[in-house]
């Protein structure tokens, strides 16, 4: 099935390519009515992704409270947990330096605003993105759920993480009496990956639907016109995960490679649906596969959904310069390294924010004297920017899952990187997930 999906996607992801063109070729003669046109045509497709990008929704919530709190319970101690934790966070704070770092060095170096020609907006439009200053004690309290059924109804995944917590650790505690708790959470956990599977087949006709409404409505012209910016920031991508990639082989070896051979279906799903959320049921079968034992995989992946956003990191210190550079405003290196640091802590504030990247940009270019309507160059190519630093994402939380496992003693032994769902006959049982998952 994951091979013949992985194909689905590209078959879907090439046709969307085609189809858009070629519409907005046919319809897009400069007027306002054919711009108008474009748009509503553009509307009917994003009705496919809309669909798919909520039944992702949909799961995810249960999976990750059940895999967590199945996970906690297999470590058996608190001890445990906060080792595993205190290793994940180090790695994701680590990362993100990193991720920043590299951002401010290869704009320096590439230098993708010098000279640009696009005609400027005036320094007091505002770009129309919803911004709000980092504030330690709302992000705190944030985190904290004050209802378990509000943080499910709303995807909050950090909350969700906490009630989880403390879920699976109530469960060891009362030892023999969560026992069948625990054999039922292990049931809803291959319920979710049944119904992934489901949900995942969908995923081609999203695709085909993106990409076809983002190039029918926007053609090819605004590719072409920031082309040396997304080149610049796709090699900046490439380069982190090189660093992140080799410093994975400095800690698991060789079997770096073999992990990219894993994931490479979600990091498929990540880059063509633009959504880490429709990456993340199938990341955890690929790690599973791949021998990241479940209760690492299941606590640290939802954890790196909301600190380990190596992506979005690397974006946000490109963009924020790329902007200054277009303004041709020099900041000095002092500037640009306290910029870095502003922009690691205000990043951690708005896990679950919808196109965060820009919310935490527009929130940081004030502080910084730059005109918060440069987003406004970038506004149009965000989408094809995104697929890429959401791909960076599963990259990036993959290496991370891979170096905590290894860290804490190991990993399983290895399966097929596919499995063909076995095809109980009418009325049979349905298929099971794999044995890791199913372990008490």
């Amino acid at each position: 099935m994951a091979k013949r999906l992985t194909f689905y996607i590209l078959i879907g992801l090439v046709l969307g390519i085609v189809v858009g063109l070629v519409l907005n070729g046919l319809l897009d003669d400069g007027t306002p009515a054919a711009a108008a046109r474009l748009k509503s045509i553009a509307g009917y497709f994003t009705i496919g992704t809309s669909v798919f990008l909520r039944l992702i929704k949909m799961i995810i919530a249960p999976l990750v409270f059940a895999t967590l709190v199945s996970g906690i319970a297999q470590m058996g101690d608190t001890a445990a947990l906060g080792r595993v934790g205190a290793r994940a966070i180090g790695w994701f704070i680590g990362a993100s330096l990193v991720s920043l770092s590299l951002g401010l060095v290869l704009v320096n170096l590439l230098r993708p605003g010098v000279g640009i020609n696009l005609p400027l907006p005036p320094v007091t439009a505002d770009a129309g993105v919803a911004t709000a200053a980092f504030s330690l004690d709302k992000f705190i309290t944030h985190i904290v759920p004050a209802s378990m059924i509000e943080a499910m109804a709303t995807n909050e995944i950090l909350q969700i993480v906490v009630f989880s917590i403390f879920v699976g650790v109530a469960i060891t505690a009362v030892g023999e009496k969560g026992q069948p708790l625990i054999r039922a959470v292990d049931g809803l956990v291959a319920v979710m990956l049944q119904i992934t599977d489901y949900v995942m087949r969908v995923a081609p006709f999203a695709v085909f639907c993106a990409v076809t409404a983002t190039l029918a409505e926007r053609g090819a012209g605004v590719i072409g016109q920031l082309a040396y910016f997304m080149g610049s920031f796709y090699l900046a991508l490439l380069v982190l995960w090189a660093v992140l990639l080799g410093l994975g082989f400095l800690v698991i070896g060789g079997r770096i490679t073999d992990l990219v051979r894993y994931i490479r279906e979600p990091l498929l799903v990540a880059f063509t649906t633009a959504s880490s959320e429709a990456a993340y049921p199938r990341m955890l079968e690929a790690l599973d596969r791949f021998g990241v034992p479940p209760r690492i995989a299941s606590f640290v992946l939802p954890l790196g959904y909301s600190f380990n956003l190596d992506g979005s990191m690397i974006y946000m210190t490109f963009a924020s310069l790329f902007i200054a550079q277009a303004y041709g405003i020099a900041i000095p290196l002092g500037t640009q390294i306290a910029m870095l640091l502003f922009l690691m802590i205000s990043s951690k504030g708005i896990a679950g924010v919808p196109r965060a990247s820009l919310v935490v940009i527009a929130a940081v270019l004030p502080v910084f004297d730059i005109p918060e309507a440069g987003l406004l160059l970038i506004l149009a190519v965000d989408h094809f920017l995104d697929m890429g630093r959401t791909a960076t994402n599963v990259v990036g939380n993959a290496v991370a899952s891979a170096v905590v496992a290894k860290w804490e003693g190991g990993f399983d032994p290895r399966e097929p990187v596919a499995i063909e769902p076995p095809h109980a006959p009418s009325g049979g049982p349905a298929p099971q997930a794999p044995d890791s998952l199913r372990q008490a």
